[in-house]
């Protein structure tokens, strides 16, 4: 069993920068394949980046470039490191995790989930 707890979420001007994280407990943080995804009102959850126990990622075109996703094994720890955003990122970010496959983008294939933290990027 994994818990997920994200924090960084907030207000931001469009074209400012945030960082969220999520924390991880279980010992074995290190072999899970970590994603990220949002879900904005009245929207459908979408993928937004992921990271392999191998450090492989992969990013939705909507923020290839902008945003940055990493980890720290020592801290069980995955971070998403967000710049120049802009008023359609606003939605509640969401933490996920996963023992099976790498490149995973679709939330089903995902089986521990945060409960999420709001960014709201204002124009």
């Amino acid at each position: 069993q994994v818990q997920l707890v994200e924090s960084g979420g907030g207000l931001v001007q469009a074209g400012g920068s945030l960082r969220l994280s999520c924390a991880a407990s279980g010992r074995t943080f290190s072999m899970y394949t970590m994603g990220w995804f949002r879900q904005a009102p009245g929207k459908e959850r979408e993928f937004v980046a992921t990271i392999s126990w191998s450090a492989s990622t992969y990013y939705a075109d909507s923020v290839k470039g902008r945003f940055t996703i990493s980890r720290d094994n020592t801290k069980n720890t995955v971070y998403l490191q967000m710049n120049s955003l802009k008023p359609e990122d606003t939605a509640v970010y969401y933490c996920a995790a996963t023992r099976v496959g790498s490149g995973n983008y679709r939330s089903h294939e995902y089986d521990y989930w945060g409960q999420g933290t709001q960014v709201t990027v204002s124009s």
